[in-house]
């Protein structure tokens, strides 16, 4: 079973400022998904765009997710458009070369 990772890529209606206080404490209830290994936040003021890459442990993991309350709550704020969803299998050897963070533990 290999890491998948997840990218979620949007335009964001508002600063950088206004984006970290909506949506900075979600954080702590993304920390608790199921799977979840880490999630990187991104964000390009000049554009008005963010995201996010996260490591899952599994397929079974990003999917729950994808399914799940946050990414329907993202999809549904007026805040959000240009809403891009990208799936990927990590792979692990020459990831682990170049240092890439997917080790269990």
């Amino acid at each position: 079973m290999s890491p998948q990772l997840l990218q979620i890529n949007y335009k964001f209606n508002g600063s950088r400022a206004d984006f970290e206080r909506e949506f900075g404490p979600i954080a702590s209830e993304i920390a608790k998904v199921p799977g979840l290994r880490w999630k990187v936040w991104l964000f390009n003021e000049a554009e008005s765009r963010g995201g996010g890459c996260y490591l899952f442990d599994d397929e079974a993991s990003l999917h729950a997710y994808l399914g799940g309350s946050v990414v329907a709550a993202l999809k549904s704020h007026p805040a959000f458009s240009e809403l891009s969803v990208q799936t990927f299998a990590v792979l692990e050897g020459p990831t682990t070369v170049t240092r890439g963070p997917v080790g269990v533990g």
